[in-house]
C-alpha cells in the first residue's frame, strides 16, 4: 500500500525541517566554534587542517571586530535556509558578543517570525539574556536565563552536550555577574564559557572581571581585561572597561 503524502503538507514538513536545520546551524555557531565558524564563513575551511580552522576563527572571533567578523559571515547568512529570520538573527548575535545592543536590538525586529524564529528559541533566549543583563534589566535577564536552563537538552553527543550546559549556566552566572551577586563558582564557569565560544569570550571575561573585583580577587580582575581590544563607544564594552579600571584603580590606590 501506497501513503500519498498530499503536496501542500509534504511542503510545509519541509519547510519547517528546513527552519530547523537553520536554526540548529544558528545554534552551531555558539556551541561548537570550529564547526559553527566554518558553516557560516567558509565552506572551504574544511579542508584545511583543524587547528589551523581553530585558531583561524578564534582570532576573528576574539578580535572585537564587529563588522569585519559580519563582513567574514555576508555571503553564507545571504545563502542560509530563512534568510529572512537567520540572517538578522546572526547579525544580532555578532553585535550582541560584543556588547553593540541598540544594533543587536534592531537586528532583532528586522528578525521574520515563522517557523525558523520559533526554532531558533533557545538562541533567542541566550540573546535575550545576555542583552537584557547589558541594559542594566536584570530582572528580564534573569527570567529568560532560567528559562534557557529549563530546555530541553537537544540530543547531541557527550562533548557537544556538555558545551551546551556549559554556556547555559554561563549566561545564568553572567547575569549574577551584573547583578553583582556572583556566585563563588561563578568566575570559573565564566572563563570555561569563553573558552567553549570565543564568539562570546569578552562577554564571559567581562561578567568574571566584575565578579571578580566584587570578590576582592583584583589581579585576577585586572588580567582578564588586560588585552581587551579598543572597542568603539557604540559598544558598552567601552563602558564597562573604563568603570572596572577605574575600580580597580580605586582599589589599589
Amino acid at each position: 500500500m501506497v501513503i500519498r503524502v498530499p503536496a501542500r503538507l509534504a511542503a510545509a514538513v519541509t519547510y519547517v525541517g528546513s527552519a530547523a536545520l537553520a536554526a540548529w546551524a544558528l545554534h552551531a555557531a555558539w556551541v561548537e566554534p570550529l564547526f559553527g565558524g566554518v558553516l557560516l564563513v567558509a565552506a572551504g575551511m574544511l579542508a584545511a587542517h583543524r587547528w589551523r580552522v581553530r585558531r583561524r576563527i578564534d582570532r576573528m572571533l576574539r578580535s572585537g571586530d564587529v563588522r569585519g567578523v559580519l563582513a567574514r559571515w555576508s555571503t553564507a547568512l545571504g545563502t542560509m535556509p530563512h534568510p529572512g529570520t537567520m540572517a538578522p538573527l546572526m547579525t544580532a548575535t555578532a553585535f550582541a558578543a560584543y556588547g553593540w545592543t541598540e544594533r543587536a536590538r534592531a537586528a532583532i525586529d528586522e528578525a521574520a517570525r515563522g517557523p525558523a524564529w520559533d526554532a531558533a528559541l533557545e538562541h533567542r533566549l541566550f540573546l535575550e539574556a545576555m542583552l537584557s543583563a547589558f541594559e542594566g534589566d536584570l530582572e528580564l535577564a534573569s527570567q529568560q536565563a532560567e528559562r534557557l536552563q529549563r530546555l530541553p537538552v537537544p540530543a547531541a553527543g557527550a562533548r557537544l552536550h556538555e558545551r551546551i550546559r556549559v554556556l547555559r549556566g554561563a549566561v545564568l552566572a553572567l547575569v549574577r555577574a551584573f547583578a553583582h551577586n556572583a556566585a563563588p563558582n561563578d568566575r570559573r564557569l565564566l572563563l570555561q564559557a569563553s573558552q567553549a565560544s570565543p564568539l562570546v569570550f569578552w562577554a564571559m571575561r567581562y561578567a568574571a572581571a566584575i565578579a571578580a573585583v566584587d570578590q576582592g580577587e583584583i589581579v585576577e580582575a585586572r588580567e582578564l581585561i588586560l588585552n581587551a581590544p579598543s572597542w568603539s563607544e557604540e559598544s558598552c564594552f567601552a563602558r564597562f572597561h573604563r568603570e572596572i579600571s577605574d575600580e580597580i584603580a580605586r582599589r589599589v590606590a
